[in-house]
């Protein structure tokens, strides 16, 4: 969890999608990559796969799949379960930039 703790503490926001390798992580990949080329480097979109880091998401409690984050200093802004589309998302995290 050190390396989340640093990737959220930046003075930027970061955009969080805690997903599970199903069938809907290939649209939300490319969901994602529409948010990041349109926030350039303004904010910091990551992937984390929720099989692979099951301490971190249950420290974070995540038990949907997929579950967005916004942090920014290492604070939460925002979170939301369920499928997000890019506009909606690329609309949420300019609030913080």
């Amino acid at each position: 969890m050190t390396k989340f703790g640093e990737i959220i503490s930046i003075n930027k926001p970061v955009l969080i999608d805690f997903y599970t390798d199903w069938e809907e992580a290939d649209f939300n990949l490319d969901t994602l990559r529409d948010v990041a080329a349109a926030l350039g480097d303004k904010a910091k979109v990551i992937k984390i796969d929720i099989n692979k880091n099951e301490i971190l998401a249950e420290a974070l409690r995540v038990k949907g799949n997929p579950t967005f984050m916004i942090y920014k200093d290492g604070e939460m802004k925002w979170r939301q379960t369920g499928m997000q589309d890019a506009n909606t998302l690329i609309g949420l995290v300019q609030q913080y930039v």
